[in-house]
């Protein structure tokens, strides 16, 4: 399946899409509350929390104010890189040379040098409890699938769409990533960042606000269930996709 693909379009209208502009003119965009960089750390943390990071939203603030009595372990530093990797994005365009340079960024207490920022070499699964869960796409085909990938991206950034089709076409940009699986490790966090990073071009910056890695952290055993559409890249069954479409613009909730 291409990103581009209209095929579930009209079903995801009819079950959520018509709701969205509503729920975008509910949503409080103001920093009244929360200051645009305290969400964007709130962004991270939650997504560095999904791949199993346990520093929680309130310790990390807590270190935050007072780092000289903290001692700095693996996790906060994960959570730090991820955050610069947000600033990155957030001050650049969406395109493969930035994501990957994302992906250098946040990628530094993950893997070794010479794996982060670029493309795997290697076949990588997916495990869960009772083992292997997924198969991703052998490595010697990840880079021409990631060509296709980011062209179809253009395409995109270039069309002229209404909110309800940037949301849709938010979630198949995360959701063919997830099942691309292009790096050694952050593909999850990779993926994340540019469903929003694809809104907050598309609708402005104002986009990076929305709390959807929180919604996916509340809601983590849905999310991977909807993930999951097959047991390898070549088995994925896009006929199942909703479920996974209708969980972004139920983050504006």
């Amino acid at each position: 399946m291409r990103i581009t693909e209209r095929k579930y379009f009209d079903t995801y209208v009819q079950t959520i899409g018509d709701e969205i502009p509503r729920l975008i003119q509910n949503f409080d965009f103001s920093e009244n509350k929360k200051s645009f960089d305290y969400l964007t750390k709130s962004s991270a943390v939650y997504s560095s929390n999904i791949e199993g990071n346990s520093i929680d939203l309130n310790s990390y603030m807590n270190y935050e104010l007072n780092k000289d009595k903290f001692k700095v372990g693996k996790e906060i530093e994960e959570i730090e890189d991820l955050i610069e990797a947000y600033k990155f994005a957030q001050k650049n365009n969406l395109n493969e040379t930035n994501l990957m340079t994302c992906h250098k960024i946040f990628s530094e207490t993950l893997l070794i040098k010479s794996k982060r920022g670029k493309y795997r070499i290697e076949q990588v699964g997916v495990f869960g409890k009772s083992g292997l869960a997924y198969m991703a796409i052998e490595p010697e085909f990840v880079e021409q699938e990631m060509k296709i990938y980011f062209q179809d991206i253009e395409v995109l950034l270039s069309s002229d769409l209404n909110e309800k089709e940037v949301f849709y076409f938010a979630s198949l940009v995360h959701l063919k990533f997830a099942h691309i699986h292009p790096f050694r490790d952050g593909n999850g966090r990779a993926a994340r960042l540019i469903e929003k990073w694809f809104i907050s071009e598309k609708l402005g910056r104002d986009y990076w606000k929305i709390p959807s890695e929180e919604y996916y952290k509340a809601n983590q055993v849905r999310y991977y269930e909807t993930i999951n559409l097959g047991v390898n890249y070549y088995e994925l069954d896009y006929d199942k996709c909703l479920g996974f479409l209708e969980m972004l613009p139920n983050c504006l909730k």
